[in-house]
């Protein structure tokens, strides 16, 4: 009876479940991250160092848009012309701060509204991804954790920076591969999966937009673009589409790098600032945390010399250095590298945090990973469909982040799978232990 009774309610809660589509859980996710930020005022964003926490770099950067200065000035005063980070944020929270002003309250709740969108949009993309690689159910308590777990939504409703944006435009590109790829049958009413052009030109526009939202992804483009080519038919059909969605991808990217040229006089792509993370990711003081102290935003000393030299020459000149101490000592390289590696995967820890909550906050972003990591190997073992490309993203979003720096929030992009894998390592663990438990009753 106790048995029979269990089941009834594990069927009972299943149909409720499943009545929910993966548009009325956006819904529900959506609103409760508006709720969040309106009822806790998380848009009341600290006016400490002339706001500078609001957006950090890039709302300094959007300040300058709104008040006529262009895209410029990404730390204290006016220093000129800046490609400190990639414009797609900057330039939508410029717009922001033009319509509702600088640093204000409304333009905190807007922005912040609008990554909770983009954050919530992720649900029917992880839906999509869920019944494509594994099964319905997959997809929907995936759906559900992304809806209502606060670490999901906690870039979306506190921090305002590029991270939910990257994050959903990642997913959607997966999206995309996966439907050129013919992963999974879809229910009738869907478009056939296949190598349209239609699909082919979108995926270079979102990777042209990703590309301008945060260039550490850009390691997994060409091993998804050779992945879709292998699995959407003949070479010689498929060639002249890729080509084209490399012309979109390109044509995306060209104006800021042609702006990049004429202000600087180099060839800038994308961002200027790579050798000042890898000299605070590993100078002399660094122990696997980025040395913030020495930071031009925090450093009066490094500003001044940032302002003195220019944004290319001092960057060049950190990066200089990162070299010679790198190749000084190339056993503590390692080391810092593998010590980032840990921080992604398993957290970063807070130097100024409480023990107690650092143990804990660490122990809940290690167990998402181990789950995701442990569900990505048995996906590649029972060779589901997508697992291999799943496993090059895995292995590829975190390389520049091994070398330069670890942040919890660097692991973003990789958080819709990562809540996949890790529910379906979960059920398949269910139905194995049901079965156990079902021949233990017989």
């Amino acid at each position: 009876m106790r048995a029979t009774g269990d089941k009834s309610l594990e069927m009972s809660v299943d149909r409720g479940v499943r009545s929910w589509g993966p548009w009325q859980i956006f819904w529900i996710a959506f609103t409760l991250r508006v709720a969040y930020v309106t009822l806790v005022h998380t848009y009341r964003i600290s006016a400490l160092e002339d706001h500078f926490a609001f957006g950090y770099e890039m709302g300094r950067i959007a300040r300058a848009l709104a008040t006529g200065h262009g895209y410029a000035d990404p730390f204290h005063g006016h220093t000129g012309p800046t490609a400190w980070v990639t414009p797609l944020f900057p330039l939508m929270l410029g717009a922001i701060f033009k319509v509702f002003g600088v640093y204000t309250r409304m333009s905190g709740w807007v922005v912040l509204v609008f990554d909770s969108l983009v954050n919530a949009l992720i649900i029917p993309l992880i839906w999509e991804t869920g019944e494509r690689c594994f099964d319905a159910r997959v997809a929907r308590w995936s759906a559900w954790i992304w809806a209502l777990y606060p670490a999901a939504m906690q870039y979306a409703v506190k921090w305002v920076w590029e991270m939910a944006l990257t994050a959903f435009l990642f997913q959607l590109a997966l999206v995309l591969a996966l439907r050129v790829g013919r992963v999974g049958d879809r229910p009738v009413g869907y478009v056939a999966d296949g190598p349209t052009w239609g699909r082919w030109l979108g995926f270079g526009l979102v990777w042209g937009l990703l590309a301008l939202s945060n260039p550490g992804v850009l390691l997994f483009l060409p091993v998804c673009g050779a992945w879709m080519l292998a699995r959407g038919g003949t070479w010689t059909a498929q060639l002249p589409k890729a080509i084209a969605a490399g012309v979109v991808f390109l044509a995306m990217i060209a104006p800021w790098s042609l702006r990049n040229e004429r202000v600087f006089h180099a060839f800038v792509p994308l961002r200027s600032n790579f050798g000042v993370e890898l000299y605070l990711g590993n100078g002399p003081g660094a122990d696997g945390f980025l040395m913030e102290y020495m930071h031009p935003s925090k450093d009066a000393a490094q500003f001044a010399r940032y302002k003195q030299m220019g944004e290319l020459g001092y960057s060049a000149w950190r990066g200089a250095e990162a070299k010679e101490i790198i190749g000084a000592d190339l056993p503590r390289f390692v080391w810092l590298c593998a010590t980032r590696a840990y921080f992604y995967w398993f957290g970063v820890p807070d130097p100024a945090g409480k023990p107690v909550n650092d143990f804990f906050r660490s122990l809940n972003y290690g167990f998402a990973s181990g789950a995701g990591l442990l569900g990505l190997a048995l996906a590649l073992r029972r060779r589901v469909p997508g697992a291999g490309l799943f496993a090059a993203a895995f292995l590829l979003l975190p390389m520049a982040y091994y070398i330069a720096t670890a942040h919890a929030r660097f692991r973003h992009p990789l958080e819709p799978l990562i809540t996949l894998l890790g529910v379906y390592l979960f059920q398949r663990a269910e139905k194995r232990w049901g079965f156990s438990r079902a021949q233990a009753h017989s």
